[in-house]
């Protein structure tokens, strides 16, 4: 049986700027930078910034006002249209719904599985939920579990097991330590490198 090729996608860092970064940049809090780039145990990434948030009594609405002045990296909206007309793309994010949405509308709503936030009626931050621990090496495997061919690219240390399931796995734009830790895994830099890349992929398996 032919198995058809099919990408598999970080959002942020990838496509879109790193939401809190551009939270900490707003809001004058240093703490709110650190992100899976560089810390690998996401749960404590999460509980600390729900901390960080709650001290500073900052909410969603806060939130999703920030996220409305971002817009995608330089060239990633054509990039990512050109490659939807190719192949399925699936964007695998440890982001939130309640975060994503005005992203992918500037993206021309590209398919994105990931999370949620559990809000109370202040509309505060209280907890997240996952939709499945590890999501992204386990949807890459059922992907591959239904005859496809999966390329993944990421840039975090919370992708590096979606691209080792992978049958290729590549990061973009990585920091110098997932890049250190992680030297099975090739290493691009722009889109144009990556695109070569997935060319690459996609006649090895025509």
């Amino acid at each position: 049986m032919s198995m058809l090729p099919l990408l598999a996608m970080d959002l942020e860092g990838v496509l879109v700027p790193e939401i809190w970064i551009a939270v900490a940049e707003r809001t004058g809090i240093p703490a709110l930078r650190r992100t899976t780039r560089d810390e690998p145990d996401y749960d404590k990434l999460m509980r600390g910034r729900l901390r960080i948030l709650d001290e500073h009594r900052i909410t969603l609405p806060d939130i999703q006002a920030v996220i409305a002045t971002l817009d995608p990296l330089p060239g990633a909206a054509e990039f990512l249209r050109e490659l939807r007309a190719r192949m399925p793309v699936i964007i695998l994010s440890d982001t939130f719904q309640q975060f994503a949405q005005p992203l992918l509308a500037k993206l021309d709503w590209p398919t994105l599985w990931c999370h949620s936030l559990v809000i109370d009626g202040k509309q505060r931050i209280v907890d997240y939920r996952l939709r499945l621990p590890d999501q992204k090496r386990r949807s890459v495997e059922a992907l591959r579990s239904l005859h496809f061919r999966v390329c993944a690219v990421g840039d975090s240390y919370n992708d590096t097991t979606m691209l080792a399931a992978a049958d290729d796995g590549i990061l973009y734009r990585p920091s110098a330590a997932v890049a250190r830790d992680f030297p099975q895994f090739a290493v691009v830099n722009d889109y144009h490198a990556l695109r070569a890349r997935i060319d690459e992929f996609c006649a090895l398996n025509a």
